[in-house]
């Protein structure tokens, strides 16, 4: 009779660019950066929120980038690891929604100010905007991500 392992379960090495949540590493970590790097590249006007989006998605790409190493070193194959991949992947989840949800209302209230005395530049605006759009392809893929991994998770 054959036993489940946890080896079975979680992929490791070049095997997490043939699976399919795990393939989305890959993604995760470019559409995270972009969030980055575009929330980065606006102004701050004081009182801004931004600040949370900007934590969630350094955490977000330092997380998913050593979450992708440790797969790739095959360092995941304790019977604790697929129940962390679903605590991970969830609570970015759960994360990076928060952060779209601000990023969408800090873009309208700019959006709402333009014309105005303190009025936002046009590229910055459009700045924001493009920030969240990939905030919320980030959430996407970060929810897909977990549902696929608690799928897994129930079957090991």
């Amino acid at each position: 009779m054959a036993s489940t392992t946890s080896s079975d379960v979680l992929p490791k090495g070049g095997k997490i660019f043939t699976t399919f949540p795990d393939v989305l590493f890959l993604p995760e970590f470019v559409i995270g950066g972009l969030v980055w790097i575009l929330v980065a590249s606006t102004h701050v006007y004081l009182p801004n929120p931004l600040g949370w989006v900007m934590f969630v998605s350094v955490f977000c790409f330092v997380g998913t980038t050593l979450w992708f190493f440790i797969f790739a070193c095959g360092g995941n194959q304790s019977s604790f690891w697929p129940s962390m991949d679903v605590a991970f992947h969830f609570v970015s989840t759960v994360f990076y929604l928060s952060a779209s949800v601000i990023l969408a209302f800090v873009t309208y209230t700019f959006g709402q100010s333009i014309g105005t005395l303190f009025s936002v530049e046009p590229k910055v605006y459009r700045l924001c905007i493009s920030a969240v759009v990939m905030s919320h392809v980030a959430t996407l893929l970060y929810f897909i991500h977990t549902i696929f991994s608690a799928i897994r998770w129930k079957r090991s």
